[in-house]
């Protein structure tokens, strides 16, 4: 099975997405469907796609048009400290100093001239291999979505199909394990996602306030990573990056990139002493090496998805081995 799955692989990955995709926006069409007041599930499921293409689209026409100036901005930064027209710190200035007198442009044109042939068929090569790949994705997404659809319609069903398909003396302690996983999920889910939610305004409020460019890109990046413990923190590079280019054209790199750091410490500081408590309690109570490891397994195994569900399937695999490994014994002693 394990073999079999590793060459299907490519072709499971879509339904895995679209069934996960489906269960995140099951309760969103039981509202529909209670709200229309209709048995058949076909209306509901595009009303519940329409209303978030609607919610995204909304999005992303408020927000992509100041993204794109800040990107031209900070484009114009660049540009501009390249000539020599911003006033850059004397750091910087000898920072792009040293890359023009260490980097040897007649030596890097001897070489592109020596492989130029080679490279030429590589990249006719690579432009033919990349649209390849460019139509199998385009492909997979339709698909996706397509399953979407008819997952979403037929959820109860299938449902009902897979519990179906154990067999009937292994159905007690299936049917057990699938519904503490659907508890499980849906509290860590549900919780992570107001978390992340909050995390995101409180990151893109603190950016703004900093003034730094691409401040609710950053702030949404930030979110979307918080479902992932401790994702969050490989943000701090584009917004290093952001600083630097920033202080191109208004200098004060290192201040720009402390009081971001004080948005983090701040930020976090309130999302795991004061949310974190309150909203998920103390139902994981992993220890962080485990949690690392724990998303280092479940990543190997099955890629982004395994690393959102790590959490709560290892809380889930530790309290059963707890109950029917450490404690069997004396549970088998107290009623002999």
């Amino acid at each position: 099975m394990v073999w079999l799955v590793g060459i299907l692989e490519n072709v499971l990955l879509p339904f895995c997405l679209a069934c996960l995709i489906a269960y995140m926006l099951e309760p969103l069409l039981e509202l529909n469907q209670k709200w229309l007041r209709v048995h058949n599930r076909v209306v509901p499921t595009f009303a519940t796609l329409i209303e978030v293409t609607a919610v995204i689209g909304s999005l992303v026409y408020f927000f992509l048009p100041s993204v794109l100036d800040e990107i031209a901005q900070m484009g114009e930064m660049i540009k501009n400290a390249s000539t020599g027209n911003s006033a850059m710190q004397d750091t910087l200035r000898q920072l792009q100093q040293w890359l023009h007198d260490h980097l040897s442009l007649k030596a890097l044109e001897r070489t592109l001239e020596a492989r130029q042939i080679e490279e030429i068929v590589q990249s006719g090569a690579s432009v033919v291999s990349q649209s390849i790949d460019l139509v199998f994705h385009t492909l997979e997404w339709l698909i996706t979505f397509i399953y979407v659809i008819f997952i979403m319609i037929d959820y109860p069903h299938l449902m009902r199909g897979f519990r179906k398909l154990v067999p009937p003396r292994y159905r007690k302690i299936v049917y057990r394990v699938s519904d503490d996983i659907k508890v499980n999920m849906n509290r860590y889910f549900r919780g992570q996602a107001l978390i992340a939610s909050c995390a995101a305004v409180f990151y893109c409020i603190g950016f703004s306030i900093v003034g730094i460019p691409l401040a609710i890109v950053l702030g949404l990046l930030v979110g979307v990573l918080y479902m992932i413990p401790y994702f969050q923190y490989v943000t701090l590079i584009p917004v290093a990056i952001v600083c630097f280019i920033n202080s191109l054209e208004h200098g004060g790199f290192l201040m720009t990139l402390g009081e971001c750091l004080i948005v983090y410490v701040v930020s976090q500081s309130i999302c795991d002493y004061i949310l974190t408590p309150k909203i998920m309690g103390k139902a994981l109570g992993l220890n962080p090496a485990i949690i690392l490891l724990s998303l280092s397994v479940w990543g190997t195994l099955m890629g982004i998805i395994g690393m959102i569900v790590a959490l709560p399937l290892t809380t889930l695999l530790l309290g059963y081995y707890r109950e029917f490994v450490i404690d069997a014994p004396s549970r088998k002693a107290t009623h002999n």
